[in-house]
């Protein structure tokens, strides 16, 4: 199995905005994004739809969105990944949202204790908002440890500073992310 490459590291991070300013101005330019993302977007729709088939219809789906909104795409410094992944999720919500619709109940299937994975889902877009607000650092370390899955090592080495201090900025930016979540919820 080939290994993964970063979709975006602090040099990779200038290539990837001139492919997506390319994509932008030419969609037949999509392909190198494709290329580029394809693996880790196929991969989080996986671990989450446990069904190839779907798994493969979804990111056929995320894909053809990506494209057919790439022109409004607007470059934060966040990884492109970040939104293909916004993308994915939200596929993934309205898959299963459809098929709640589609499939009859039945009494054993009803657990009233248990939430549905897609409420979690729901809240997914809001959340990669917010983490567009944190500081750079925070932004960078989020993203890193959650989106691209590295290791605190890994994302240390990157950013050029300890394991300790990424494992500071980890903390204050996910009590930043609950501060924000719970106080939008009001």
């Amino acid at each position: 199995m080939a290994a993964r490459k970063p979709a975006a590291t602090a040099a990779g991070g200038e290539q990837e905005r001139l492919l997506v300013e390319a994509a932008r101005k030419d969609p037949a330019k999509f392909g190198d994004l494709y290329e580029l993302h394809f693996e880790r977007i196929y991969a989080f729709i996986r671990r989450r739809v446990h069904d190839r088939e779907t798994a493969e219809d979804l990111t056929s789906e995320v894909f053809h969105k990506a494209l057919a909104n790439v022109g409004s795409y607007e470059w934060s410094g966040a990884p492109f990944a970040a939104w293909l992944i916004r993308i994915a999720a939200n596929a993934i919500a309205d898959r299963r949202k459809r098929d709640a619709r589609e499939a009859p109940a039945t009494e054993q299937d009803i657990d009233p204790g248990a939430q549905p994975d897609f409420v979690d889902l729901v809240d997914r877009p809001r959340l990669f908002g917010l983490v567009d607000e944190l500081p750079a650092e925070q932004r960078r370390v989020i993203i890193g440890r959650f989106v691209d899955e590295r290791s605190i090592r890994e994302v240390a080495e990157e950013l050029g500073k300890t394991e300790g201090a990424v494992k500071q900025l980890q903390l204050r930016a996910l009590e930043n992310l609950r501060a924000r979540m719970e106080g939008s919820d009001a």
